[in-house]
């Protein structure tokens, strides 16, 4: 039987048990990693596992269940016991679900990849962590840390309504990092972020990583940052770097417009929304600067795809147009409910969790400035880049992020490197004070997103660019 044979099974018993509707997913998953310290490889992971997953519903609940065995007969009992458990649910009154309607899907989809990561020899991927971790052990770290990550994923979906689609998503990415100790005081540098870079794409991505080059210069930084002055308290202008923009966008952006958290379905992890559907088109969420899309096309981002979860077609949308919020991530079911007619934002990490609402690739559109132009047009200010630390609150409204570096800014120069610099605000209020945005935009890979319960961990993108902001807190303390 076919990968296609085996789904088609499983969504038929779900039928003939009594669903309305059903789909299967049979997804198989390759995974490596690969870890250095201080010039040694510390520790290396591979790992593989195949499995379907069938939702069935029945009135008006899902029913779920999934099975590593991918032989007919397994199928047809995960289909079977899906609409079972739709029906056991069903016997609880609750609103009506339907899906918003996308046709019967196929297609076939895989991602870009110039070089097979998983194909690159151990030793080269091994010598590359090593080789840079030794550079920045010797030029002052106290630890130097490596890491890449693989993920090479194929998924067969069939639906009741026709969908049959495969795709093959390989994903990877890298980073470094140098930490130092001084009396009573800790810093850390990272490189090219503090989670490293990731995208759909082959081993390419790493190798134009060139982390070697950079391992030097992340040590000698994060020695400096030991004696540097400490960020001064007060509201300034604030300039951030793409990186750390990057993390406000997915943190104050992107969850708040999951449809599910604003329909009060999800709260686990990141809490629900301040977002209430009906000022969906007439919200000022930020300047006429900030133009936020959802946008799963995006070549070699790491929030990509041919079709979501659920077999919708990967679909560019905007979230926030001149400052304006007039769209949310959704899934087919959330998007009926809230009176929507577009879906296309499902997924889940593997073929043993119910797909839900994801961000796929929410980013900002660039501006006109280079950053270089940003700098030059302020006075006095403060540029921070790379993040350490982040909290908000379960509304994603009241946020307080950290970051590794931050340096002065005095009459369009940049200055004196600061410590431990913070900032804080509250996400609408911080996005009217953007008037300024550069052009210079990297579509972020965030490989670690947390959310549901059971917790699935999503891959998501965010194209961000430096920007500026007016009248900002920084230099929290506590």
């Amino acid at each position: 039987m076919t990968h296609f044979d085996v789904a088609t099974a499983a969504v038929q018993a779900a039928l003939d048990a009594g669903a309305r509707y059903a789909d299967a997913r049979v997804m198989h998953r390759r995974y490596e990693s690969m870890s250095a310290r201080n010039g040694e490889i510390e520790e290396l992971s591979q790992d593989e596992d195949a499995g379907i997953g069938v939702r069935a519903l029945v009135g008006s609940s899902w029913g779920f269940f999934a099975v590593p065995d991918l032989s007919d007969a397994a199928a047809r009992t995960a289909g079977t016991r899906a609409a079972r458990i739709a029906k056991a649910s069903a016997r609880v009154p609750g609103p009506a679900v339907d899906l918003v309607p996308t046709g019967g899907q196929s297609g076939s989809w895989a991602s870009a990849c110039a070089v097979d990561p998983l194909s690159v020899a151990l030793s080269d991927k091994g010598d590359l962590l090593v080789h840079a971790t030794k550079i920045s052990h010797e030029n002052g770290a106290d630890v130097a840390e490596g890491l890449y990550q693989i993920w090479d994923t194929s998924k067969w979906f069939v639906s009741s309504e026709g969908h049959r689609i495969d795709q093959h998503v390989r994903e990877c990415g890298a980073g470094i990092s140098a930490t130092v100790i001084g009396d009573g005081e800790t810093q850390r540098r990272s490189y090219p972020s503090y989670r490293g870079q990731y995208g759909t794409s082959g081993w390419e991505l790493v190798d134009s990583l060139d982390l070697g080059a950079h391992a030097a210069r992340i040590a000698q930084e994060a020695r400096e940052l030991l004696t540097a002055p400490m960020c001064p308290s007060g509201e300034t202008t604030l300039i951030l770097g793409g990186e750390q923009l990057a993390l406000q966008i997915h943190e104050s952006v992107g969850h708040a417009i999951e449809l599910d958290r604003i329909l009060g379905w999800e709260a686990a992890f990141a809490g629900t929304s301040w977002l209430d559907l009906t000022q969906l088109g007439q919200l000022r969420y930020g300047s006429e600067l900030m133009n936020i899309t959802i946008d799963p096309t995006i070549p070699g981002a790491l929030g990509s795809f041919g079709f979501d979860d659920e077999g919708t077609p990967a679909t560019k949308r905007d979230a926030v147009r001149e400052g304006r919020w007039v769209g949310v991530l959704a899934g087919r079911d959330s998007a009926a409910v809230a009176g929507l007619d577009y879906a296309g934002s499902v997924r889940s990490d593997g073929w043993s969790r119910l797909p839900m609402v994801r961000m796929t690739n929410v980013g900002l559109e660039p501006g006109p400035h280079t950053l270089d132009e940003i700098i030059d047009a302020t006075d006095d200010g403060i540029l921070m880049d790379i993040n350490r630390s982040w909290s908000i609150d379960d509304k994603r409204l009241n946020f307080q992020f950290g970051c590794e570096v931050g340096w002065e800014i005095k009459n369009g120069r940049r200055g004196r490197m600061l410590r431990n610099p913070t900032y804080t605000g509250i996400g609408p209020q911080f996005w009217r004070s953007m008037d300024m945005l550069s052009g210079e935009t990297v579509a972020w890979g965030t490989p670690n997103c947390g959310k549901g319960q059971p917790g699935q961990v999503g891959h998501t993108g965010h194209p961000a660019a430096p920007a500026r902001f007016t009248n900002v807190r920084v230099g929290v303390r506590g």
